[in-house]
């Protein structure tokens, strides 16, 4: 094992347990405690140890109820014998740190009893866990309060989406467009800053039979967004829904009973135990009931009422997908998109697009990821209604057998879509994402004809897709070729392309009003606003002037209704709607209401409307505070950075979710491997350790990293520290 600069881990070995043993190891050296609580939670064990409220008995009683053992047999029995090494070696690498250090932990859980060694079966219940993150797992609340007519139901509303801002932008160019001639890839995923679901950089080497380079999360056990010395990827959250609830028609007599055809089905009643912290500092054990029907777990909640008539199951489609290790062992392999078509194919991929590059100059994108095997037709013909359930979800007639999902020889995964019938482009030019759908990953030749439940065709894209599909074709333009710092720059440039929308007609407003704007039977002036709108430079970087004040501003405008001149039209859907329609009446007085919002917003708190972006915007490592820059994607920003205002701080901290790990891969014209990358957050969550903000500051003036992939540059790296383990 080898450490480079900023800590990044090079691990090889002479075969898989002991890959898995290094990866292990150097993932615990900076991640410990995360990697130690996410084995409570898939075992729910969070309430034994950290009490059970904040959503721990809820998060208990699912993973309980879904990590059954039968599971588990069934997916370790498909797996591979060099992934049964694989994972043996994580195993025993991960024990091994703790026997070494476990007297010297990171304060988040020095001393804490619950840092335990783990086993095989933990490491398949995280892997799991992670494939039904998207799906069965957004219901967990509603899996563990479903309960009959007659029963204390804690009242809890359906959040039927992923967090706000979860996301990520990915671009890839083809030879037609680059400067060498080969293939150029960006990926910028938007995930979470905190927790499990943060990025890990690890390089890893059997030689003679892979060496990839990029991003595990930290309680995953691949590369998962990455390189090799042919071919990159990445990923985006798709569109495509991984589940399905089903409406169930009750019998009148018993309400634990539903009909399915012609005959009454009984649903399973599932005892669970979880184990919970008293208040005398004992452990008591709370009994509780889960019910199944045969399409997956009963679930309530105030959109999805369980009553004497009616009832609502879920399905979920990666809940018996064990094709994970499998597909990313191939991906990681990949020397050419055919390869990496072949390895998403495997069908591993749980939820996310993949868009990748190869050095012979290939751009590539598909949606081969794992969503519910029906087509248009059966959703037409089984659809049901429900009240504030949103038109999105896919709500199905579950009395009916004819609504079941199609099953198809072609996918080993249950009621999966086999992956043929899954949208995929290749193009020489450029193919792009920003978690809209497949259809306009180029609008030079949109993608149509596919499952609704895969995502949408001719309809609005957001402004982030906008915002990338227009910085592209203007970097294209007059037969421009790309190179690495051109893409990179097309980043960390953080323009506003919603403030490039919009602002003019916004600041027409203003020179066109001279009357106080009503807020709250309140006059406002709203000169200060606009003064301060007029003097920004449109993006969102640390020493941008007035950033915030249009962020507030926008978070109110985008709600009002018929806002443009220029609907949205599927034939221009990159320049549609555009123009807000400052004549209108109700719109000019939005906008207007808008503006005083966002200024008394900020004057009532002390703060400037002309103060730095950089200045609201940080996050604190070790009382040092970070400027960041980027902004919400939902207000046109394609460099994302999510932070609430957090009143205690007067500012945008910490960050939630947003601009993380950052590759900028391409080959040169003798085809060597061109890599540059940035975590934003930097490798390690022990505040104790220099690899805690390193990279954060980098980001904070929006630098990058030159990725030690060879060999010599490895042994050239100046921070190179080298450790050799046995067992």
């Amino acid at each position: 094992m080898r450490w480079t600069g900023y800590g990044i881990p090079h691990v090889k070995a002479d075969d898989w347990g002991s890959l898995g043993y290094g990866f292990a190891y150097a993932t615990a050296r900076d991640a410990v405690c995360t990697i130690a609580r996410d084995v409570l939670m898939v075992n729910g064990d969070l309430s034994r140890n950290f009490g059970e409220a904040g959503g721990n008995m809820e998060s208990d009683i699912f993973h309980r109820a879904v990590l059954d053992a039968d599971m588990i047999d069934g997916y370790r029995a498909d797996q591979e014998d060099k992934t049964i090494a694989f994972s043996a070696g994580y195993v025993a690498g991960y024990n091994r740190y703790l026997a070494e250090h476990g007297d010297d932990l990171p304060p988040a859980c020095a001393g804490a009893d619950w840092v335990r060694s783990i086993s095989e079966l933990d490491v398949d219940k995280l892997t799991i866990g992670v494939g039904i993150r998207y799906g069965l797992g957004l219901f967990q609340r509603e899996m563990a309060n479903a309960a009959p007519p007659g029963a204390t139901v804690a009242s809890v509303d359906s959040n039927f989406d992923i967090e706000a801002g979860i996301g990520s932008n990915a671009v890839a160019m083809g030879r037609a467009v680059t400067e060498s001639g080969r293939g150029l890839l960006l990926g910028n995923p938007h995930y979470p800053w905190q927790g499990s679901s943060r990025f890990h950089m690890i390089h890893t080497t059997i030689p003679g039979e892979v060496d990839v380079m990029g991003v595990s999360l930290y309680t995953t056990n691949r590369v998962a967004i990455g390189f090799n010395h042919n071919v990159a990827w990445t990923h985006t959250v798709s569109t495509g829904m991984r589940s399905t609830v089903y409406a169930l028609e009750l019998d009148p007599e018993n309400p634990t009973r539903y009909r399915y055809g012609d005959e009454y089905r009984d649903m399973e009643r599932v005892s669970i135990e979880v184990p919970v912290t008293n208040q005398e500092g004992g452990v008591s054990m709370v009994a509780r009931d889960v019910y199944m029907s045969h399409y997956g777990p009963m679930v309530v909640s105030n959109q999805l009422p369980w009553t004497d008539t009616m009832a609502f199951a879920i399905r979920d489609v990666n809940l018996y997908n064990d094709r994970s290790a499998d597909t990313y062992d191939a991906l990681n392999k990949a020397q050419n998109i055919d390869e990496v078509e072949a390895a998403l194919s495997l069908q591993g991929v749980s939820w996310t697009n993949t868009i990748a590059a190869d050095s012979d100059g290939t751009a590539f994108y598909a949606d081969i990821s794992v969503v519910p095997n029906v087509d248009s037709e059966l959703i037409e013909t089984c659809r049901v209604g429900a009240d504030n359930v949103p038109s999105r979800v896919v709500l199905l007639n579950g009395s009916s057998p004819v609504c079941e999902w199609y099953q198809a020889d072609e996918s080993e995964i249950p009621g999966a879509m086999p992956a043929d019938n899954m949208p995929r482009i290749r193009r020489d030019d450029y193919v792009h994402n920003a978690n809209d759908s497949y259809w306009l990953s180029t609008p030079r030749e949109p993608l149509e004809g596919y499952s609704p439940i895969i995502g949408s065709e001719r309809s609005t894209a957001s402004l982030r897709t906008r915002a990338g599909l227009t910085f592209i074709e203007q970097a294209l333009a007059d037969g421009d070729k790309m190179g690495p710092q051109d893409i990179q720059d097309m980043l960390f440039s953080h323009r506003h392309f919603g403030a490039e929308q919009f602002l003019d007609d916004v600041l027409a407003l203003c020179a066109d009003n001279s009357e106080p704007v009503m807020l709250d039977e309140v006059g406002v002036d709203v000169t200060p606003a606009c003064e301060a709108l007029a003097n920004w430079d449109r993006r969102d970087d640390i020493d941008s002037r007035g950033a915030h004040v249009w962020r507030e501003f926008w978070r109110q405008a985008a709600r009002i209704d018929d806002r443009y001149v220029v609907p949205f039209d599927a034939a221009d859907p990159v320049n549609t709607p555009r123009q807000l329609a400052v004549s209108r009446p109700e719109v000019r007085s939005g906008l207007l209401q808008a503006l005083a919002h966002s200024q008394t917003f900020f004057q009532s708190k002390g703060i400037a409307l002309d103060a730095t972006l950089g200045s609201l915007q940080y996050e604190t490592r070790n009382d040092e505070q970070i400027p960041i820059p980027g902004g919400d994607g939902g207000t046109g920003m394609w460099s994302v950075i999510t932070a609430r205002f957090n009143p205690e701080a007067n500012a945008y901290t910490p960050i939630l979710h947003g601009n993380s790990y950052m590759q900028v891969i391409s080959w040169d014209e003798a085809g060597r491997v061109d890599a540059r990358a940035i975590l934003s957050y930097s490798q390690s969550e022990d505040p104790r350790s220099e690899h805690y903000a390193d990279q954060t500051r980098l980001y904070s003036q929006s630098q990058w990293l030159d990725l030690p992939f060879y060999e010599e540059d490895i042994l050239a790296d100046p921070a190179l520290q080298t450790l050799t383990l046995r067992e």
